[in-house]
């Protein structure tokens, strides 16, 4: 088995984890890190705008995947963590219409790692 930290950025690294671990062996297991609405700087963005939100923490899963030669497609499991699953719901189908049905836990959750994040995905691909 070889192992390979996947970071199409570099500010998670100076917070203590990779966005994404790369394990190859027969079948390629990609673990996506939890991504928010975080700029290529660090930085949170959309604060209170679930809909963008989501839209950015997507975007940031998929150049995750993107990095280790992976797409959405390849997304097998997602969890969802937001601090409002009511709006998240009036919201979902800005995630929903990009994701290939992979097996998804939403859960409630009383604050995010950020201030100001309403939303977290973290997700296992494999190709």
């Amino acid at each position: 088995m070889e192992r390979t930290a996947i970071n199409p950025v570099t500010w998670s690294k100076e917070l203590g984890f990779n966005q994404g671990e790369l394990v190859s062996g027969q079948t390629r297991t990609l673990y996506v890190s939890g991504q928010t609405a975080m700029n290529d700087a660090g930085r949170p963005e959309h604060e209170g705008d679930m809909a963008a939100q989501l839209a950015l923490s997507i975007d940031n899963v998929v150049a995750v995947l993107e990095a280790a030669d992976m797409s959405l497609a390849d997304l097998v499991r997602l969890t969802v963590y937001t601090t409002d699953v009511d709006v998240l719901f009036q919201h979902y189908g800005v995630l929903a219409e990009r994701l290939a049905a992979p097996a998804t836990t939403m859960l409630g959750v009383v604050r995010l790692a950020v201030p100001g994040q309403l939303v977290e995905l973290e997700g296992t691909a494999v190709a």
